[in-house]
């Protein structure tokens, strides 16, 4: 099975290439699951019922999130009615929506995206490690589920690392989200896990994490707010991981880093 994971999408500029360019990923890469990161997509600040029909319509399979799930009003009543669209795992019971959904691709097999969020530097919920393992428990990979992938949406190198290895020989991919810069540790783990620490962003990287750098200059350099953060509108890339697996295990063949776009060095699998 060939995957391709986008990291978070922020604001306007990561949304608009992620749009443009999934379709022809699909058919370059041969792709049969989509799985994105949508968390910053409106506007920096969480997503909308809208840019969730926009990302659907583009070949998006499953969408993420992590700590802005709750930023935009809608979401609450809108996360109820598309399964699709799934929040940390470790949320306390209760929360509105899912952290898990299984999906099939064109030929029928049986795909599990899971989001989960870090303890480390984070708001405080529940033992992302319990939770992940839970879920891992319901399943066989390579049997019932042929993909399993676990986002770890997260601020701490460490954390994200040892999630990897916790899923290892249980998970197709672990990829780590929310730092909005990629990693160069793109790798298969022992147990047979693709894995690597961040996937990075979709959004304008002449930036401070995808938002205009005068605001957190400002911040920074003078430890005083003057305005709110807003994405940064110059010219995207996109970055993310391609993962290709066996049928028969689950377990991953390979694995590579994709960044496509203005600013970064371009890499593009070839299949």
């Amino acid at each position: 099975m060939r995957l391709l994971y986008l990291g978070d999408i922020v604001g306007r500029a990561g949304r608009a290439l992620a749009v443009e360019k999934i379709p022809e990923l699909r058919k370059s890469l041969k792709l049969d699951i989509v799985v994105i990161n949508g968390e910053n997509a409106a506007a920096g600040f969480g997503i909308t019922s809208k840019i969730c029909t926009e990302l659907f319509e583009a070949g998006v399979d499953v969408i993420s999130t992590g700590n802005h799930i709750w930023d935009q009003k809608e979401t609450k009543s809108h996360i109820s009615g598309e399964p699709r669209l799934i929040r940390p795992l470790n949320f306390p019971s209760g929360t509105p929506g899912r952290g898990s959904v299984m999906v099939q691709d064109a030929r029928g097999r049986n795909v599990l995206v899971m989001n989960v969020m870090g303890q480390v530097f984070m708001n405080a919920l529940d033992d992302p490690f319990a939770a992940v393992d839970a879920e891992l428990k319901k399943y066989a990979l390579g049997s019932t589920v042929k993909f399993i992938l676990v986002d770890i949406h997260g601020e701490a190198t460490s954390e994200k690392m040892a999630m990897g290895h916790f899923c290892d020989g249980r998970a197709s991919l672990v990829v780590g989200t929310h730092s909005h810069v990629p990693t160069a540790d793109a790798q298969i783990l022992d147990g047979g896990t693709a894995y690597q620490t961040d996937a990075g962003m979709c959004g304008d990287y002449n930036s401070v994490i995808g938002m205009d750098k005068a605001e957190p200059l400002q911040r920074f350099t003078r430890k005083m707010s003057t305005g709110r953060f807003t994405p940064a509108l110059g010219e995207a890339t996109l970055c993310g991981v391609y993962v290709e697996t066996d049928d028969q295990t689950g377990l991953a063949k390979r694995i590579e880093p994709l960044r496509l776009g203005a600013r970064l060095h371009e890499h593009i699998p070839t299949v």
